[in-house]
């Protein structure tokens, strides 16, 4: 692997950086219910033992509520350079789901066991607060003659969608860099991903006792009809075929299902919430109408239910903009060079932050610590992990591509 003039520093300061993605693993950040403005403040207080100047935009609360969340401490940090040159921009999110059950480490204890951190968020994506910010340092010490801007974006609301935290930063004018690295996967560099629409959906029946069940309108069984037709709607998505390797074709799922009120009443209320992954090639309100459609020529079979439906979110998928061509082979060439494997570009089925970016017109690649594909860190699961010999060579790798475009 032929040396750069910042790859040693990464190197003999390797453990600072793993402690550094320790103190941000321990501090929870769980998605509901959102309470992250303080890891944003000890975030901002590491950054600032760095010799970082961290700018702290708290997001109003009236804001933060009504997305369903308690606080949101989005930072910026900017570093110039030369004259001259590109504004690029890092950004990862801070907040997670919560942990669930079934993990065999510690979920906020950071533990490293057998050359892996264990932890909530270790992989996706507080493991990139760590490369973003090395990497960063690692250029300030280079001695190398640079032009142009680093951002770190450290946001809080990709959980919820993004909108309170890159949306809220660009729609504030408070940045417009010229390119975008975004937490990703340390063995490809993404440059689309799917889109998302999130419904909620209630069915009002009329509840009775189950001794008498004529005298309600169940809306349960209006549910399990309605359900069976979502499911069997997934055999036409199927066909759907995305031209973007790594994405297959849409899929809609139920993520969850409340209703009722006790064993023996028939239940006069159903509420369920619903995923639709969009394809890039998929136009999101082509889909929502197809979606709604469904929804209400089902439930209309059911005499005497009425139906509310909701839209929760609805996320663009993320296309590659044309100007994205020399970020995506800068780290597609040192990728190749740290890694010793060719790198190829992907897509992914899930939806993220970036969309926000590339709609304000920001070319994009995401690109960071991690494995080959997200299963294996087990992200939003039990046990998820980072292989830290990623972390280094993503750390590398990101440090390498903006010392060649900062020119």
């Amino acid at each position: 692997m032929t040396q750069n003039p910042t790859d040693a520093w990464i190197g003999e300061h390797f453990g600072d950086e793993v402690r550094f993605l320790q103190h941000l693993v321990r501090l929870p950040t769980d998605t509901p219910p959102g309470n992250n403005a303080p890891h944003a403040d000890r975030t901002a207080e590491l950054l600032t033992e760095l010799g970082f100047v961290v700018e702290k935009h708290a997001v109003p609360a009236a804001e933060v509520q009504v997305a369903g969340m308690q606080s949101i401490t989005n930072l910026i940090v900017r570093h110039r350079f030369g004259d001259g040159g590109p504004t690029i921009a890092l950004n990862a999110h801070g907040d997670v789901v919560p942990p669930g059950e079934g993990w065999t480490h510690a979920p906020y204890g950071a533990e490293i066991v057998d050359g892996k951190l264990y932890g909530r968020a270790a992989a996706v994506s507080k493991s990139d607060f760590a490369t973003y910010t090395f990497a960063l340092l690692a250029l300030k010490h280079s001695g190398l003659p640079l032009r142009g801007a680093v951002e770190l974006h450290f946001t809080y609301d990709e959980e919820f969608g993004g909108e309170l935290g890159p949306g809220w930063l660009l729609k504030q004018g408070l940045t417009k860099p010229d390119y975008l690295i975004a937490a990703g996967f340390s063995y490809q560099v993404v440059t689309a991903h799917n889109g998302c629409l999130q419904m909620e959906v209630t069915l009002h029946g009329l509840a009775s006792h189950a001794a008498y069940p004529s005298t309600g309108i169940d809306a349960l069984q209006a549910t399990n009809k309605l359900l069976t037709a979502l499911y069997a709607h997934n055999d036409v998505l199927k066909t759907r075929r995305s031209e973007v390797p790594g994405i297959t074709h849409p899929y809609l799922n139920v993520g969850r299902i409340e209703g009722g009120s006790n064993t023996n009443v028939v239940p006069g209320k159903v509420v369920l919430k619903l995923d639709r992954r969009m394809i890039p090639e998929e136009d999101p309100a082509s889909v929502e109408a197809e979606v709604r459609a469904l929804i209400e020529n089902s439930v209309a079979q059911s005499a005497g239910v009425r139906l509310d439906i909701k839209r929760l979110l609805l996320a663009n998928s993320m296309k590659p903009l044309p100007g994205a061509a020399p970020l995506v082979a800068a780290l597609q060439k040192h990728g190749q060079a740290v890694f010793g494997e060719e790198i190829p570009t992907s897509g992914t089925p899930l939806y993220t932050d970036v969309r926000l970016y590339t709609a304000h017109g920001i070319p994009a690649a995401i690109y960071g610590a991690g494995p080959r594909t997200v299963l294996e860190s087990n992200a939003k699961r039990a046990d998820e992990h980072l292989v830290l010999k990623d972390l280094e060579r993503a750390t590398l790798v990101v440090a390498r591509t903006l010392a060649e475009l900062l020119v």
